[in-house]
């Protein structure tokens, strides 16, 4: 199953959005936050982020990440130039809100999609409307 990883500026933000996804969505999907910098500070960490996706990748399927803002995306970046090229070709950052971004991943996955369908209904979520 394609993986997930929720980058945040903030640990208690990507764990947050990491638990919240695993109550809308339970299954045995690979969801990892990856947020604050290594010493639980604020910011983001490269290698940090670079540990959960190799953490989040199942061998096969691939990675999404799913971000903040700012930073948290030239991260994601430069986490992805340190891996093995195997994997940096089964990893994806999504252009998409975290929250509903991430719901829309974990949903996707665990219907077994591959890596493209999962990217591309991820980032559909920036597009539902909140008004009724």
């Amino acid at each position: 199953m394609v993986g997930i990883v929720i980058v945040s500026h903030m640990v208690s933000i990507a764990e947050g959005v990491r638990d919240m996804v695993k109550k809308v969505v339970p299954n045995e999907l690979k969801i990892i936050a990856a947020g604050g910098t290594a010493d639980g500070s604020f910011g983001t960490d490269s290698a940090k982020i670079c540990r959960a996706i190799e953490e989040a990748d199942d061998g096969q399927n691939g990675v999404i990440i799913i971000t903040d803002v700012g930073s948290s995306i030239i991260s994601a970046g430069l986490a992805i130039e340190g891996l093995s090229m195997q994997l940096h070709q089964r990893v994806k950052i999504a252009d998409a809100p975290i929250v509903e971004g991430a719901i829309a991943a974990a949903s996707e996955a665990a219907k077994g999609s591959d890596l493209m369908t999962v990217l591309n209904v991820t980032e559909t979520a920036k597009s539902v409307s909140k008004r009724g």
